[in-house]
């Protein structure tokens, strides 16, 4: 599996649709949001270089506007997977000491990088953990993020099952279709097939 899949289709279009999702929150015009994306991004990369952390992916809301029209979401969840810690437990503390170290401001569970609120979420189970390793790669106008896979979103959103993930889900995909094989198989390993039966049945009126 390419650790670094390339997004399908017209990165430039994903990466509009996360800067219009910025500019709604922000008030920002366009350029700005381009530029406090960048930011944020690079100090993401930066984490990776130092070893803080192994391995980052944007899941959640944002990761969803990457494959349908934006809508207004709070900020980046950012998912991590953490290097081992000898005799330790795996802690995100490392993170968040050297985000203060070069002055971002933590706001409630979320750090201020360039203006963007950003959580940090250890991959919690197999599923995250797979999104994590598997997810691709949008590039557009010198801006590289890194982010689930739309069948992860899926998975994810079904595994969760709260009431606003199943509107979400909903959501997604009246506007985008997830490679069918691809998600078949991630359901099939994480043991939610059932479910999604039941969802598409309870929605759509077919299993």
């Amino acid at each position: 599996m390419d650790r670094n899949r390339r997004i399908s289709g017209t990165t430039e279009t994903a990466m509009g649709h996360v800067a219009a999702a910025l500019e709604k929150r922000q008030g920002q015009p366009k350029a700005e949001t381009y530029m406090t994306i960048g930011k944020t991004l690079r100090v993401l990369e930066e984490l990776e270089q130092k070893g803080i952390i192994e391995r980052y992916a944007i899941g959640g809301g944002m990761a969803s506007i990457v494959y349908v029209e934006p809508f207004l979401t709070y900020g980046l969840d950012v998912f991590v997977l953490l290097p081992p810690a000898e005799g330790k437990m795996v802690s995100i503390h490392p993170i968040y000491d050297y985000l203060s170290k070069k002055g971002f401001k933590p706001e409630g569970e979320h750090v201020l990088i360039g203006d963007v609120p950003a959580q940090f979420i250890p991959a919690y189970n197999n599923l995250t953990q797979e999104a994590v390793e598997e997810a691709i790669i949008v590039e557009s106008g010198g801006l590289r993020m890194r982010v689930f896979r739309l069948e992860h979103l899926v998975a994810i959103m079904l595994q969760t099952d709260r009431p606003k993930d199943r509107a979400r889900l909903v959501q997604v995909l009246d506007q985008t279709e997830p490679d069918e094989r691809y998600l078949t198989g991630i359901l099939r390993r994480h043991r939610l097939s059932k479910r999604w039966a039941r969802f598409r049945k309870q929605f759509y009126g077919r299993p």
